[in-house]
């Protein structure tokens, strides 16, 4: 494994673990996608997560980091992202609920997120999901060889902000490979000081954008871990994990 300014470049082997365990990671997303609907626990979706972790042998990624207590971050409405699966948590109609996993298969991880509707949703929340998976996809679409980081935090902040949504400052995405958490920082902004790190064959990373109807504000909540939009308006979070190759970006999370 070869390093490019602190950021670790993957070989054609490591890539290959790192797809594995985000094809399994990707399992279990959409498997918790198809359980969504009103009435339903939060839990139900960290007993999937669970289930499907001891089935494929892998290890939730999450779980025990830093002391966070569960597999799966299920977070609703006003949650950014961090949330707590409860059994007392109780979906019900025209909630959205965004779930982030990872897994770690033979020491790599694999990491993504999305955001779904519980039943039929408002007209304003539809939005505000499809624009965040839109920014999702330009910000892909942008790690190119040729390119630089900037320009993959340019496509979400633009997009965002030409639909009058915030972008949380607080998170943002990383690199990923052996350490759930590893260098580059992903910026769903442009940062205003700092050179501009080019992109390079066999970075891996997980890009994130987190969008919000009103204010980039969040608040933790006294569980130390769930964040929240300070106004308490919606939110939505979107992540793919990607490799930049040769021939362009490949979403290793499908």
């Amino acid at each position: 494994m070869k390093k490019f300014r602190g950021v670790f470049l993957k070989n054609e082997n490591e890539i290959a673990l790192l797809r594995e365990a985000n094809r399994i990671g990707s399992l279990i997303r959409e498997a918790m996608k198809a359980e969504v609907k009103p009435g339903v626990a939060t839990m139900r979706f960290e007993e999937i997560a669970q289930d499907i972790c001891r089935t494929y042998a892998v290890r939730p990624a999450f779980q025990g980091y830093h002391g966070f207590p569960f597999a799966l971050c299920c977070s609703v409405n006003e949650e950014v992202v961090h949330g707590f699966p409860s059994r007392s948590r109780i979906l019900t109609e025209g909630d959205i609920v965004s779930f982030d996993m990872g897994v770690v298969y033979e020491g790599f991880y694999g990491d993504s997120a999305c955001t779904v509707g519980v039943g039929v949703v408002s007209e304003e929340a539809a939005r505000l999901m499809r624009v965040t998976e839109e920014c999702l996809s330009r910000a892909v679409a942008a790690a190119t060889v040729g390119n630089s980081m900037n320009d993959i935090s340019r496509a979400v902040q633009m997009h965002a902000e030409a639909n009058g949504y915030s972008i949380v400052r607080r998170f943002v995405g990383h690199g990923i490979g052996r350490s759930l958490h590893e260098k580059p920082e992903i910026p769903n902004f442009v940062p205003a000081f700092g050179t501009p790190l080019p992109l390079k064959v066999g970075m891996v990373l997980a890009i994130e954008p987190m969008l919000t109807i009103g204010t980039h504000e969040v608040d933790i909540l006294e569980d130390n871990w769930t964040a929240v939009t300070r106004d308490r308006k919606l939110a939505a979070h979107f992540e793919h994990s990607i490799a930049v190759m040769p021939h362009g970006p490949e979403i290793l999370s499908l």
